[in-house]
């Protein structure tokens, strides 16, 4: 019997959600989309990750299955996929709804996938146990912080991810430095060798040909929350993630972003306020932080959930456009203030 999705040419048809409009795609279940690795773009960059820990001397493949979002589980050295990179469609409403889709170009992909498979190694060789590995990143028994205020002027810690995420947390130092080592090609050796963070690089490659072809203590395949157990629809997905987004002043924030700005309606047609906040998120991260002694990186974090809610409101410009940015600006710089005075001064989102 040919499988269900077969050609006779022994190729996949279309599933039948990819030929829906949006708005019906969004009451298709998650588990429903039957989602599959093999063919995508995922799949291959997943098997140069592969080739890239083989030719390290590495003798562990991560095992990855596809999932809601990026992580590797405490006791299994796999990564889950974000279910929105397997399929164009859903990338593009990943993008719709959140305003980007992690990982969605090649490089920020290759990124991500080093710096997971830096988690699984970790948990594969029972690294964190280690004393010399504590020595060099701290106790990964830590607990995470809800919000972190990264430095971004730091030579301690390597400069991989976007937000300078190894500050975040010791198991994520040794990840981001991991992936930093792992890169092809890397100029690590003359890009830090001014900094603190050199050492830690060093040690990642002396432990590394330590454990050259070693098999690692830790070999589970078990698969954590695959797409295949969630049972809701992407509107409740995305409901989901809007909620968890706006926090404990979410209803103050959408009552401000109300009066700033307009729902979209009869006339011309305006400006998105969205689009509006992406285009001035540079602007407003230098001046807010400059102003309020904060990092850029918070700033972004607010003015990001800011875009997200304008354009889940449908939220356009009302009045002139200078006059919205002054207004978006003073709203951002009160929403980071709050988050300041809540969390601390060395918090961030």
């Amino acid at each position: 019997m040919k499988p269900r999705h077969a050609t006779r040419r022994g190729r996949r048809r279309p599933r039948a959600w990819t030929r829906l409009t949006d708005e019906a795609l969004l009451d298709v279940r998650l588990c429903d989309l039957r989602l599959q690795l093999d063919g995508t773009r995922l799949a291959r960059a997943v098997r140069r990750m592969h080739r890239e820990l083989a030719d390290r001397g590495i003798a562990l493949a991560p095992h990855c299955w596809i999932s809601l979002e990026w992580f590797s589980p405490d006791g299994v050295p796999g990564i889950a996929l974000p279910f929105y990179l397997a399929h164009p469609r859903l990338e593009s409403l990943q993008r719709r709804f959140m305003g980007e889709a992690e990982g969605g170009n090649a490089r920020e992909l290759r990124n991500i996938l080093r710096h997971e498979a830096g988690h699984a190694v970790d948990t594969a060789y029972r690294l964190r146990r280690r004393a010399d590995w504590r020595r060099a990143f701290g106790s990964a028994s830590k607990k995470y912080p809800h919000v972190y205020r990264p430095r971004p002027g730091s030579r301690s810690y390597v400069q991989h991810l976007a937000g300078w995420y190894a500050q975040s947390h010791p198991a994520e130092d040794f990840a981001e430095t991991f992936a930093v080592w792992l890169a092809p090609h890397s100029d690590w050796r003359r890009r830090y060798v001014r900094w603190p963070a050199i050492r830690k690089l060093r040690y990642v490659e002396a432990l590394m040909a330590e454990l050259r072809g070693a098999q690692p203590p830790v070999r589970s395949r078990r698969v954590i929350e695959p797409l295949s157990e969630a049972k809701f629809t992407l509107r409740e997905y995305y409901d989901r993630l809007a909620h968890r987004g706006r926090g404990r002043n979410a209803a103050r924030i959408d009552r401000s972003l109300l009066r700033l700005f307009a729902r979209e309606g009869k006339g011309r047609r305006r400006m998105s306020a969205a689009r509006m906040l992406r285009e001035r998120r540079p602007v407003l991260q230098r001046r807010i932080a400059r102003r309020l002694d904060v990092s850029e990186y918070l700033v972004g974090e607010v003015v990001r959930h800011m875009i997200s809610r304008c354009r889940s409101l449908g939220l356009h410009l009302r009045g002139s456009r200078r006059d919205a940015q002054a207004r978006a600006e003073r709203l951002a710089a009160r929403q980071v203030a709050r988050v300041v005075r809540h969390f601390g001064p060395r918090s961030s989102l």
